[in-house]
């Protein structure tokens, strides 16, 4: 019995010693899907934007076109398939965006490392290098590195300043440019010049190859796209009619619309998969 009464009081003063010592938070990270729709969101130029506020918004528009469906025709399936399409609105708007804003960094990365190349050589230092794009960089990305200028005066830290330039981009490039800079100024080293020329140079070849792949498959993508469209656009055009929009109010018109809607998902994704072109990912976070 004392035994044990004495390790209870050991187990307690043990406990009270270590509660005066404040263990470090952890820091959340999100994984997985909401890490690459987070990714996402930053490249459409939206960060404040969370992907669970991107879910209620295509919820959200799903449920009004809906219910104004249901108002217009009083066919529920025809609703609810006009509803569907409206919930993925959001999210071919945000993928849009984000693969403008990639097509754009893509034709300026080589631009931006040989202003680096040039700072470097002419002595500046990594962090006046990089403060200097806000400047005189390409305008793409002016507005990202004057916010790395503003982060750096305000801490002093080049490391964190590095880490939120990575978050503000969320670009694979970038990554490797921070991370070439970011190892430069912690262990030093002579390579940096020809590394980042290396890199400009791999840049504008992959540039110039998917430039030429691109213009090649425009009109075929589009032309697909048009093709699973149309459908949709003369069932707009048939739900107008009462009595049209009634036929499809039945078990026939419901699976009619299903296997239709079924068709055209699978055809879609099929034609985007065949037809894209292998995108870099993010690696170096």
């Amino acid at each position: 019995m004392g035994a044990i009464s004495g390790l209870l009081l050991g187990t307690g003063l043990l406990s009270i010693w270590f509660s005066f010592f404040e263990r470090p938070a952890a820091r959340a990270t999100p994984r997985g899907w909401s890490r690459r729709t987070q990714d996402l969101l930053v490249q459409a130029g939206a960060p404040s934007v969370s992907p669970t506020s991107l879910i209620l918004t295509a919820a959200g528009l799903g449920v009004t076109v809906f219910v104004l469906g249901v108002a217009l025709t009083s066919a529920p399936p025809i609703a609810a398939c006009f509803a569907a399409i409206a919930s993925g609105a959001p999210w071919a708007l945000v993928h849009s965006r984000a693969r403008r804003r990639r097509t754009e960094l893509r034709t300026v990365w080589p631009e931006v490392v040989d202003d680096l190349v040039s700072g470097i050589r002419a002595g500046r230092s990594l962090p006046e290098a990089l403060i200097s794009l806000g400047e005189r960089g390409p305008e793409e990305v002016r507005e990202e590195f004057r916010r790395f200028a503003e982060d750096y005066r305000a801490t002093g830290r080049f490391d964190d300043a590095l880490e939120i330039l990575k978050a503000r981009l969320a670009d694979p490039v970038a990554d490797r440019i921070v991370e070439a800079l970011r190892l430069t100024s912690e262990v030093g080293g002579t390579e940096l010049g020809r590394l980042l020329r290396t890199l400009a140079q791999m840049l504008r070849e992959d540039l110039r190859t998917r430039g030429e792949l691109e213009a090649r498959q425009t009109w075929t993508v589009n032309g697909a796209r048009m093709a699973v469209a149309a459908p949709w656009l003369v069932l707009l055009l048939l739900a107008t009619r009462p009595e049209a929009a009634q036929a499809y109010d039945s078990p026939i018109g419901v699976v009619v619309l299903a296997v239709g809607a079924a068709s055209s998902a699978l055809a879609y994704w099929l034609m985007m998969r065949i037809g894209r072109l292998p995108e870099e990912q993010r690696v170096m976070r």
